[in-house]
């Protein structure tokens, strides 16, 4: 008996984790966010170099065409200049130092100290040595106050990612477990089956509960799609097949929905850097002789980083959406008074456009909801509107109640939304008109975030629109019970 027992009983793998789905599962969520931290790293590091290296070499060339004008300074001028973070001092020997290498060429190196050689001295000042028409000097920047700001705020981004990381290293974990676990039940079941299997006239299904243990042996992370196929003799492991088979359905629905998601994340995040690369180009083509090439390059590379600042906070409020850590702090509120506010705060920052309000019903609509997500709510919607409908369009706010709950409504004049289209909408990335989407701004979150705060709020969207004619978007609440507080 004993015997017969092993007979149907895996060998263990040489390493566990080698061959645990939970295992692999969570090392790839945990190496796609690992690498996009550190893409964000890189950026910030590069840009923050750009940025000192500019400013040294400026405050360097302005000192320099102070002293061609005037001559060195003397020596009791010296205390005067260090309080200004910065020193001159005369040289008695030929300029030593490093210079400009090629590959920075395209910087926008002022005429002044392009014949200067440069160096760093204790890891805190910047200098400059030049010839001076054979009275050479050095000018030295101070960069400590920088460098320390810089080195509290990359510790301070690389602690939070590594928190972040092992935040959701763990949590990872447990979902998944959770989400398999299931499927290690059938798998135990399905073993105790086998090992009660006695008599002769039970080896046909004893085969057949074998053959389904190989087959879940087989599914791994690379292999979710795979699936239970066992002929129908028996009814029982038939219907067990369906139920784990239908289990996987939604399992790999959901790991490719994860996927998707992280490689439209870095595909958003390509964009911005293409075009970062793109204007770097330009500035060593035209940058240190064309001051509009210049200043076009600086204009794009800042509202570029942006743009990525904006993305990554939609990104991260999805992410904390998602692990459940976003807080939701409920209240009672009005949001006759809520939405008459946003709308002039609306007004404010687009004078050009008409911005209508309409309120229906009592003059309180009273519900339990988070102010502050409340209020995201109500400006990703009519920035939406703005966005996609002409700058004579109007838009419209409205706020009613009707049987039990809270209606708010926003609707515009704008280009209108295909049938076909609407079901999508509230999806991660998606852009009923990809064509339009740099030129609006847009990332493709902003109503994947509406749907999460009405969804935290009990509530839900309609959603109607007709091509050309304009787009109505209404999110429903329930009321709250009782009066406001005064």
């Amino acid at each position: 008996m004993r015997h017969r027992r092993r007979r149907f009983q895996c060998p263990p793998p040489a390493d566990p984790r080698d061959s645990s789905l939970v295992f692999r599962l969570n090392r790839g969520f945990f190496l796609r966010q690992l690498g996009i931290f550190l893409v964000m790293d890189f950026l910030v590091m590069s840009l923050s170099t750009l940025g000192l290296t500019i400013f040294a070499e400026n405050r360097c060339a302005d000192v320099a065409a102070v002293v061609e004008t005037h001559g060195l300074p003397e020596e009791e001028t010296i205390p005067w200049m260090e309080s200004g973070g910065y020193m001159v001092r005369p040289l008695d020997r030929q300029p030593e130092g490093l210079e400009m290498p090629a590959f920075f060429s395209w910087l926008p190196i002022r005429e002044e100290v392009s014949q200067g050689r440069r160096s760093y001295e204790d890891l805190r000042y910047y200098v400059i040595e030049l010839p001076n028409h054979g009275s050479p000097y050095s000018i030295h920047v101070d960069m400590s106050g920088m460098f320390r700001t810089l080195h509290w705020v990359v510790m301070a981004l690389l602690l939070c990612q590594a928190f972040s990381l092992i935040l959701n290293l763990f949590r990872n974990y447990r979902s998944i477990r959770l989400v398999l676990r299931p499927i290690q039940d059938l798998a135990n079941t399905t073993t105790e089956k086998l090992h009660a299997t006695t008599s002769s006239a039970s080896q046909e299904a004893s085969r057949e509960l074998e053959s389904l243990t190989d087959e879940l042996g087989k599914i791994n992370a690379r292999h979710l799609d795979s699936r239970i196929d066992l002929p129908a003799t028996q009814k029982e492991l038939r219907s067990l097949a369906q139920a784990i088979n239908a289990m996987l359905d939604r399992v790999n629905q959901a790991y490719s929905a994860q996927m998707r998601f992280v490689s439209d994340a870095s595909h958003e995040l390509r964009t911005p850097i293409a075009v970062i690369q793109g204007y770097a180009s330009l500035l060593v083509r035209w940058g240190k002789s064309d001051p509009e090439a210049l200043e076009e390059s600086i204009t794009a590379i800042r509202d570029e980083a942006k743009s990525m600042e904006r993305l990554v906070a939609q990104l991260l409020f999805l992410a904390r959406g998602d692990n459940d850590s976003q807080p939701v702090k409920k209240e009672p509120m009005d949001l006759i008074a809520l939405a008459d506010e946003v709308l002039r705060e609306e007004q404010m920052i687009h004078p050009e456009r008409i911005l209508l309000q309409r309120w229906q019903g009592g003059d309180v609509v009273p519900v339990v909801a988070d102010l502050g997500l409340m209020k995201q709510l109500m400006r990703i919607l009519i920035d939406n509107s703005i966005k996609y409908s002409p700058e004579e369009g109007k838009v419209y706010l409205r706020v009613s109640e009707s049987e039990g709950y809270a209606r708010v409504t926003v609707q515009d004049e704008g280009m209108g939304i295909a049938p076909e289209a609407i079901p999508h909408i509230f999806e991660r990335f998606y852009r009923t008109d990809r064509s339009r989407a740099r030129t609006t701004g847009g990332t493709g979150l902003g109503l994947s975030i509406a749907r999460w705060i009405v969804d935290r709020h009990g509530g839900w969207f309609e959603v109607v629109s007709r091509m050309e004619v304009g787009t109505r978007i209404t999110f429903v609440l329930p009321l709250a019970k009782g009066q406001l507080p005064e």
